[in-house]
């Protein structure tokens, strides 16, 4: 459903919202639309759900109330700013996006105005002078983003402390820093820890169920990479397997390296799946998140050799980049690549496809990356994400269903995750990462697929680039519905698994291939063991144990196929009963 916004409608019959919407309203109404409503209210949604629509049917209806007479909109980037503004419009809000702390009173013409967080901390006395002004509604978009550092949620508490409502909105996992987030409630729990409270929620996993969100599949590539050290050592290592975390950091530099072919190989499996997409979804488009625009550059270069097309290129320092996203949204073509301040807020509904290509691993960024991929268009619509084989972009991609607080009063950092680094990875980049230049030089780099990643489950077996057993997954059909994705994912590893069987039959060891069979169920287990992990908690080794319990037999390793099978299915079992 696009974000139709209808005129003055009797309380309830707003038939253009969805859901969630009308819902979210209710929670700030009162079920008949009377009460006055909170000052404070924060709704956490899932990317592309449609926070924009609700936080603007909401300030329309308080206009109308005369509760508020002004509106200030404060986004993380100035491409969001415009955005903002362009669907106001739509619903009769004038909001000026190029109003600067220089320019004094707000035009006439205009109800309000949009800024970054950036610009209300250079003068927050100007923004607070504004809010005492008129009787004011302030929107966060992102409000994790006034947590950014102490002196962002200080100019943010100054500047908008007066306003008469105050709209909270986030679309991810909040931030694993302890600085309290500006006029978000936080509450303490049983632990002694306090954990902000959202008044409305609208998770991932229930959009997947309404349809408001695409499935996301994720299709992760393993491969053999070979550097040299500054000391003039070799290395070698495979991504994808067991490594220390230097290895891991080294390895997956060497994988997005224009140099090798990791990065060549696998932007080409990704524009196959686009195009399989657009059979059914014939303006069905890419996107490859970069690191810095030197990558950014070589992977259009790239992509152009594959496809024989250009690709859009968003560039952080190009005054124009609002204008080229813009223009990429409203045409056909196939593949835009940007650097990594693209990934939060981007609002291109045919984007289905797309490249992780950014040593970039907070949950913060991740999430939001992925969110420019779920927007649903039309019901069965599916998203394609593809990505290095790394323990921490896995453990992610099994989160997606997870929704995460606030917490504060705990050490920083206790899961290894920096979300303090979620402002560098969004600022503007001309050069690599690691500084002056790279520790390394790669000298090889080689792509194999490694598996599917889908609903917390771990699909496929290894398979070498433009093999047939890696175009089984990127030849899934664009149109499904989500139980049909995991139906036909079982569906094709049971084949992968019976061709390797019947590749072997003239082998008189038969053991091997039954071997061979426990060894693919055993990686489907341990991948959805991870993913509970993730998901609650529970250390692997209870996980296993409660697993054991419930089902009976011996440890994994003396397990049987029939046996792995039923924790199979009781684990998953246990993830349906989460989920509802």
């Amino acid at each position: 459903m696009p974000p139709a916004f209808p005129e003055r409608a009797a309380w309830g019959t707003a038939s253009s919202l969805r859901a969630w919407q009308q819902q979210a309203l209710e929670a700030y109404f009162g079920a008949d639309g009377t009460a006055p409503g909170p000052r404070d209210f924060l709704t956490v949604a899932t990317p592309g759900a449609g926070k924009t629509t609700f936080a603007l049917r909401l300030a329309r209806e308080l206009m109308e109330r005369r509760v508020v007479s002004s509106l200030t909109i404060v986004c993380p980037t100035e491409h969001l700013k415009r955005q903002w503004a362009e669907s106001a419009a739509r619903v009769g809000i004038r909001i000026d996006p190029e109003y600067q702390n220089g320019q004094g009173p707000v035009g006439k013409d205009f109800h309000g105005v949009a800024v970054t967080y950036a610009t209300v901390a250079a003068r927050p006395a100007l923004h607070r002078n504004r809010t005492e002004a008129r009787k004011s509604l302030v929107i966060f978009d992102e409000v994790h983003h006034a947590g950014d550092g102490l002196s962002w949620g200080d100019a943010v508490r100054e500047a908008f402390e007066p306003a008469t409502r105050r709209l909270a909105l986030s679309g991810t996992p909040f931030r694993t820093d302890i600085n309290p987030i500006p006029f978000v409630q936080y509450e303490e729990g049983p632990d002694g820890v306090r954990r902000s409270q959202a008044d409305y929620t609208y998770g991932y996993g229930p959009a997947l169920a309404d349809g408001v969100v695409r499935p996301v599949i994720f299709l992760a590539y393993a491969g053999e990479m070979r550097w040299r050290t500054r000391a003039g050592d070799e290395i070698t290592a495979t991504l994808g397997e067991p490594l220390t975390q230097d290895q891991t950091s080294q390895a997956w530099r060497a994988a997005l390296d224009p140099k090798g072919n990791w990065i060549t190989q696998v932007l080409a499996a990704a524009d196959r799946r686009l195009t399989e997409l657009r059979r059914v979804i014939p303006d069905a488009g890419g996107l490859v998140i970069a690191t810095d625009h030197e990558a950014a550059r070589a992977y259009a270069k790239m992509l152009r050799a594959v496809t024989g097309q250009g690709a859009t290129i968003v560039l952080s320092d190009d005054p124009t980049a609002s204008k080229k996203i813009k223009a990429f949204g409203e045409t056909d073509d196939r593949w835009m690549v940007a650097v990594r301040m693209v990934s939060e807020g981007v609002d291109i509904p045919r984007l289905c496809v797309g490249v992780y290509a950014t040593s970039t691993s907070t949950p913060l960024f991740f999430a939001q990356a992925i969110g420019r991929f779920v927007r649903a268009r039309k019901r069965g619509e599916t998203a394609s994400v593809f990505l290095p084989s790394v323990p921490t972009l896995m453990g992610h991609a099994s989160e997606m269903e997870e929704e995460r607080d606030h917490v504060l009063d705990r050490p920083v950092r206790e899961d290894g995750l920096d979300d303090d680094l979620l402002a560098e990875a969004n600022r503007e980049k001309d050069t690599p990462d690691v500084g002056e230049e790279l520790p390394f030089e790669t000298v090889e780099a080689s792509a194999t697929f490694d598996r599917v990643l889908y609903d917390g489950g771990e699909f496929g077996m290894n398979a070498e680039p433009g093999s047939a057993e890696e175009e089984e997954f990127l030849g899934i059909p664009g149109l499904l519905e989500p139980d049909q994705v995991s139906a036909l994912l079982r569906k094709r590893q049971a084949e992968q698994i019976a061709n390797e069987r019947r590749r072997k039959t003239g082998d008189p060891r038969e053991d091997r291939t039954a071997a061979e069979d426990i060894a693919a169920l055993r990686r489907e287990l341990n991948g959805l063991v991870n993913a509970w992990n993730h998901r609650t908690g529970q250390p692997q080794g209870v996980i296993h144990n409660e697993l054991r319990r419930s089902c009976g037999g011996p440890p994994v390793p003396q397990a049987s196929a029939e046996e792995i099978r039923e924790r199979i299915a009781k684990i998953r079992d246990w993830a349906a009963k989460r989920r509802h």
